[in-house]
């Protein structure tokens, strides 16, 4: 019956790659091998009986609130054009500087990404925005790409961030579930919370590593990427007013929504709607705030959310079945006969993840395979902090990866056409191995994510 639960999970995959739908073909497929194991009497019919339960589960997850807030944070924040003045203010900061636009682009990123946490929209409105200016004003086509996809990757790790929240939600009941199995009835508890504190390190050190490649590349090869003249002059007060300006109110909103976390002032969910409030606040300050505008806004957020619940409603029919068959048996078995222990277990989900990355997104293997693997590799020691952060970098890796990274082709679909693929596989090359080396770095040192956790809280 093992042999069943891997047909069924090749057959998912099999299906995506024909481009249905990722919900409905993860409920679809499922109920398919579900009444098909009924014909056959292989399959107990009784275990459907506890999705309506699971289902309630979902409605009644006050964490999972977070996610339409935080989508309406991010969605407003991008519709409102917040990115356009960021770019504009940091560009004249950093531009006459060798390199400089390009560090622009990367503080812009990490500031968009610590605001909106949703990667397509980064890479887009930074493409959109400043591929263009880049050209324009000398620099490699290669280096622009690799920066900008690299960039607009940020939103997985750099918190606060709907994927984290939806990680951290599943990790939660993977690290209950494991401590169960090995007999503890008064399991430790993993938050959202946990998952953002611990994601700040590792965040800024893979910032900084982006920065540090960027000013190198100035140095020894400056024609890379050349010094911007600023197109006007603005004195020193009218300079500090504009920088004041555009930077100050998206600083402040980024540090009440993870202030208030980190303080234990406010949960997750609550602090999404902190969150919600102030990305409205910051669109009238801006005045860039009408009806329709937030008319937009809130179909967007809605048509998003949507879309994430209904991949959670298919992924829980499908772990259902998948578990119904024996799967879940299968995989802890087969991880702990690994020869090498927790070391190739780990090694192994993680290049599994990696090569899904590729076909799937964040949320699909969010909600498909972390509650597989989730509470084998748990119940070997593992620091569910540690992995959350580890599984968010990695595939922050693979979607930068060609040929088949998601953001490459968020930013095919934007660059002009004299922007060749080839130069945007090159472009992310750097940055990919950089991602690695950060992997490696927090594979050796895991308390590069585990120690903020532990001292804050």
């Amino acid at each position: 019956m093992e042999i069943i639960a891997f047909i069924l999970f090749l057959a998912v995959i099999l299906v995506l790659l024909f481009g249905y739908p990722v919900a409905f073909t993860l409920a679809g497929v499922s109920l398919v091998f579900a009444v098909a194991g009924i014909v056959a009497g292989v399959f107990e019919p009784a275990l459907l009986q506890a999705f309506p339960s699971r289902l309630f589960g979902i409605m009644t997850n006050e964490t999972l609130i977070a996610v339409p807030l935080f989508v309406f944070m991010g969605v407003m924040l991008q519709r409102s054009r917040i990115a356009d003045t960021l770019l504009d203010t940091m560009a004249s900061l950093f531009g006459p500087l060798r390199g400089g636009l390009g560090i622009s682009v990367i503080l812009v990123g990490m500031l968009l990404a610590a605001s909106t946490g949703i990667v397509g929209a980064t890479v887009v409105t930074m493409g959109l925005l400043s591929l263009p200016t880049m050209l324009k004003r000398g620099y490699q086509p290669e280096i622009s790409t690799g920066m900008i996809c690299a960039s607009g990757t940020l939103g997985q790790i750099i918190p606060p961030s709907i994927i984290l929240v939806l990680l951290g939600d599943v990790l939660s009941s993977a690290y209950q579930q494991a401590q169960l199995s090995q007999g503890n009835y008064s399991p430790d508890t993993v938050s959202v919370g946990d998952l953002f504190v611990g994601a700040i390190i590792p965040g800024l050190l893979l910032v900084g590593m982006y920065l540090l490649y960027l000013i190198a590349m100035a140095w020894f090869r400056p024609q890379s990427m050349p010094a911007v003249k600023p197109e006007s002059d603005i004195d020193f007060p009218g300079w500090i007013r504009k920088v004041l300006h555009a930077l100050v109110p998206p600083i402040l909103l980024i540090v009440a929504v993870l202030g208030s976390i980190i303080q234990g002032i406010a949960t997750p969910t609550e602090a999404a709607s902190v969150g919600a409030v102030g990305a409205l606040l910051l669109a009238l300050f801006y005045r860039r705030l009408d009806l329709d505008c937030l008319r937009d806004v809130m179909r967007r957020s809605v048509r998003i959310t949507c879309m994430v619940f209904m991949i959670f409603i298919g992924a829980s029919v499908f772990s259902l079945v998948f578990r119904g068959y024996g799967g879940d048996h299968a995989v802890h078995a087969l991880l702990m006969q690994l020869p090498g222990g927790t070391f190739s277990a780990v090694l192994v989900v993680m290049a599994l993840m990696f090569l899904l990355g590729f076909i799937l997104d964040f949320i699909e293997i969010t909600f498909v395979v972390v509650p597989i693997v989730g509470p084998v590799l748990l119940s070997l020691g593992i620091d569910p902090v540690w992995l959350g952060i580890m599984i968010a970098i990695n595939l922050q890796t693979s979607f930068l990866t060609p040929p088949f990274g998601f953001a490459l082709f968020y930013l095919r679909g934007v660059a002009p056409e004299a922007i060749r693929t080839r130069q945007i596989y090159r472009g992310v090359a750097p940055f990919i191995a950089l991602q690695i080396l950060t992997l490696l770095l927090l594979a050796y040192f895991p308390a590069l994510a585990t120690w903020l956790p532990h001292k804050i809280y």
